[in-house]
């Protein structure tokens, strides 16, 4: 059965510094940014599954660095399943932890 997602207006954000193990979270509306350290993080869109399917999140993210050598990130992530889409960068980790209306 395939997944049915309703959109939500806010993405709930887990940041983690690995080189200091310092982590936050961001609320951030969808079509809004916010800045951690030297990312800057744009929400385009938050999705959670219908109710009579498997809990979970998704959120279309724009994620850039202030230093232009280091990666960036442009796509969806799932709460549920981090590893599939993620941030491949060498000091931050970025996780979607839910949205919300």
């Amino acid at each position: 059965m395939p997944v049915t997602w309703q959109p939500q207006g806010t993405a709930v954000l887990q940041l983690l510094d690995k080189v200091d193990a310092q982590s936050a979270t961001l609320t951030i509306k969808a079509g809004q940014s916010a800045k951690y350290g030297a990312l800057t993080i744009a929400v385009r869109a938050c999705d959670v599954s219908t109710p009579d399917g498997k809990p979970d999140a998704t959120a279309f993210l724009d994620i850039s660095d202030s230093h232009p050598d280091l990666p960036s990130f442009h796509g969806w992530m799932l709460k549920s399943d981090p590893s599939v889409s993620m941030l491949q960068h060498p000091i931050f980790d970025v996780r979607v932890l839910g949205c919300r209306p």
